[in-house]
């Protein structure tokens, strides 16, 4: 049997009088291949900082049996090499040897080199992918397709989930349930669940319905015993009358007594509520949004420069109406700037003129206008507040989310506002850059459901190849400096 490397015992773990999380004992086997989902909040990255002895629980005890190493979400890697990176690692990811002024995506390529230049026996690994073009996700699941030891992921990339782990921890109202298998068999129990659940709900309403009804029939019959007896009572007369009464009294209170106990039955029956339920997602376009250019965008001959690095060099393509056009290529290729272009209507470029684009770059959020969640949607929209309700809903807004103000709002939350804005909001075309970074998985899957509802155009970049492969209807690549279809 497998030896066990970590352990979790009897822990409790709050924030400000908030429980995060609360297990009652949870191990960590030599081979185990763990990922960790939730929603954003749920305590994910909590867990693995609790295993990697970065925070203390409030309450119980965290065995540490192995070596490890630690790949924390946020944290920006030493900008010094330690001399201990793997040089071969340093080239295969790209690291420049300037480390003054790195990217993102630079930073975590570096942080990865320091990950896997020295074997530990388990790996705790927060969100590796953000930043990562294809190259580097393809990277990170190459060396930990074949990592020798514990592993334990924190990950949106569905794709990765499915090709590195074999057993889901889910995250929940602060407890961790346990599923066997990879995300998709996860997403496949989890629809069974809620299948039961659904079955479950339909019989608690179907058997209440039914005692319902036996109770009133019941209490009927005995009022109308009780109205006949006073009809009669006038008409009868010494000893009959006296036994008749007897007789019926005895009838009522017995069918009286039976009406009691099936209530008392109705009041015992375990109350399964109804799994909830997302409304259909139905935009509409007002007749001043319509385009009739089947091409609202094209590229003619166009040359594009940052500096002195040339990005795309007299590249011509059309993007058609309607469609949800992915945008792919390595870091660095260009698809920032080429949508940055577009929406700023540069050179070489023949943009219908009475397109209007809804922009999103990521956290560049305004979150200091005074109004609340709810109130920033209704004046800037023309939807009814149900319908709105429901949509901030589905972005996992609800109850006092609704009434935060906008500089109350977390990253996250104001990534997901502002997302739900711009497909409220009267654009002709979307243009949206890496939307998914920083978005947990079912916010992820919501935005999904916005991409196949909305009617007009949506340009994205995206290193999410689930994502592109859900909502894509057409696919273009950056590469040697030209943009074309594939």
């Amino acid at each position: 049997m497998e030896r066990i490397c970590f352990e979790l015992e009897n822990i409790e773990l709050t924030y400000l009088d908030k429980e995060i999380l609360k297990i009652n004992r949870l191990a960590i086997h030599q081979f185990d291949r763990i990922g960790i989902v939730g929603k954003n909040g749920s305590g994910k990255s909590s867990l693995l900082k609790l295993l990697a002895g970065k925070i203390d629980p409030n309450k119980g005890i965290v065995h540490q049996h192995a070596s490890y190493a630690y790949f924390e979400q946020m944290e920006a890697p030493d900008k010094t090499l330690t001399g201990n990176e793997d040089p071969a690692l340093l080239g295969k990811l790209h690291v420049p040897s300037q480390l003054d002024s790195i990217s993102g995506g630079e930073q975590t390529r570096l942080k990865l080199t320091q990950l896997f230049s020295e074997y530990r026996e388990a790996l705790f690994i927060d969100e590796p992918t953000t930043h990562l073009d294809q190259d580097g996700v393809a990277f990170i699941q190459s060396e930990l397709e074949f990592y020798y030891g514990a592993l334990v992921l924190v990950s949106h990339d569905r794709a990765l989930l499915n090709k590195l782990v074999s057993t889901i921890w889910e995250i929940r109202d602060g407890c961790v349930f346990v599923y066997a298998g990879n995300y998709n068999e996860y997403e496949k129990q989890k629809q069974l669940e809620l299948e039961q659940k659904q079955e479950a709900h339909h019989q608690f309403v179907k058997e209440k319905s039914r005692l319902e009804k036996a109770a009133d029939q019941k209490r009927s019959k005995a009022n109308k015993m009780m109205k006949g007896e006073k009809a009669n009572t006038r008409s009868k007369e010494g000893v009959n009358r006296m036994f008749a009464t007897k007789s019926k009294d005895a009838t009522q209170k017995a069918i009286q007594k039976s009406a009691k106990a099936i209530e008392k039955r109705i009041d015992q029956l375990e109350e399964i509520a109804a799994p909830e339920s997302s409304r259909p997602i139905n935009f509409y376009k007002s007749k001043a949004l319509e385009l009739h250019n089947k091409f609202p965008i094209i590229g003619d001959q166009l040359t594009l420069q940052v500096g002195d690095k040339v990005l795309l060099e007299k590249a011509r393509f059309q993007f058609p109406l309607g469609e949800n056009i992915a945008i792919t290529g390595e870091n660095g290729t260009g698809k920032s700037s080429l949508l940055q272009h577009i929406v700023q209507r540069g050179d070489a470029l023949d943009i219908s003129p009475k397109v209007t684009f809804g922009y999103f770059q990521q956290l560049s959020y305004q979150r200091n206008i005074n109004e609340t969640v709810l109130e920033f949607l209704q004046k800037r929209t023309e939807y009814e507040e149900g319908f709105l309700r429901s949509i901030l809903h589905s972005m996992y807004f609800s109850g006092n989310d609704l009434r935060k103000k906008l500089n109350q709002l977390s990253g996250g939350e104001s990534i997901r506002l502002q997302l739900s804005y711009l497909f409220l909001g009267e654009f002709h075309v979307l243009i949206l850059d890496e939307p998914t970074n920083f978005l947990d998985i079912p916010t992820i899957q919501a935005l999904e459901n916005f991409f196949h509802s909305y009617p007009g155009t949506i340009v994205f970049v995206s290193h999410d190849q689930t994502f592109i492969n859900h909502v894509a209807t057409k696919k273009f690549v950056i590469n040697n400096k030209k943009l074309y279809e594939v």
